[in-house]
């Protein structure tokens, strides 16, 4: 067992039962209702929906999950495809901020790995290009 496990701990006041719902077509919905640690409903917190759903890029099928604000099921079948498509938008802007740090970062043959990212980083001999 490694360290992180041993020191991880069960929060009982934190406690939820999750139900699922699907129409076996587009996705899933998860209701996860607030419980006590003797597993009572805990009225003093809400309930969340979780929505769960993919969609086919041209590198294959991307996962979505995002949480619809909602006050009960009907609230949240309503509120799914909005969520969805809000989880999708952020999604892609977060790979396209990926590409573009990846685009930006210059790996020059032997230079020596530079400081903070930064080819040559101000360390004699680096970010010249060796031949």
């Amino acid at each position: 067992m490694n360290q992180e496990t041993q020191s991880a701990s069960f929060d009982g006041d934190n406690l939820y039962r999750e139900e699922n719902f699907t129409d076996r077509t587009v996705g899933s919905i998860r209701r996860m209702t607030p419980v006590t640690k003797d597993g009572a409903e805990d009225s003093s917190r809400s309930v969340i929906y979780v929505g769960q759903t993919q969609v086919m890029t041209q590198v294959g099928a991307l996962p979505l999950t995002f949480e619809i604000e909602a006050d009960s099921l009907e609230a949240a079948i309503a509120g799914f495809s909005a969520g969805a498509q809000q989880a999708f938008e952020e999604t892609m802007k977060e790979l396209d901020e990926m590409r573009r740090e990846q685009a930006s970062s210059i790996v020059v043959p032997g230079g020596g790995g530079g400081a903070g990212g930064v080819p040559g980083g101000g360390l004699p001999g680096g970010g010249k290009i060796q031949i």
